[in-house]
């Protein structure tokens, strides 16, 4: 009765080269994950600024493999920037008209206090 069994040390290792071989990685994406993995745990220990790099080299390094991509939203900023623009814009005038009402809200009522007390 066997309790265990120990394997022959060539097969194994033959096995081992085998899959060395087999697989091929692509070091620019474990680059990029383990930047962005290094970048997070840095931001959440307090280092701040070179979590920030780290994070950012990461997302560089992932943006890489795709050029077209990045070009296409680089072309389209622009658009997006002008549309949040006239948003802001809008909630400026909004926010505008609300102080004027407010403050036209604020003499009535002062001039009502004043004919009450008089």
């Amino acid at each position: 009765m066997n309790i265990a069994s120990f394997p022959n040390p060539e097969t194994s290792y033959s096995r081992l080269t085998e899959m060395a071989q087999n697989e091929s990685y692509d070091w620019a994406k474990v680059a990029a994950c383990g930047s962005l993995v290094a970048g997070g745990l840095l931001l959440l220990t307090g280092h701040k600024r070179a979590g920030l790099v780290m994070a950012a080299s990461g997302t560089a390094l992932a943006l890489m493999d795709h050029e077209e991509t990045l070009k296409r939203w680089w072309e389209a900023l622009p658009g997006y920037v002008d549309r949040a623009q006239s948003m802001f814009e809008q909630v400026r005038d909004v926010m505008e008209g609300v102080a004027e009402k407010g403050e036209s809200l604020r003499r009535v009522i002062s001039r009502e206090d004043v004919d009450i007390a008089g």
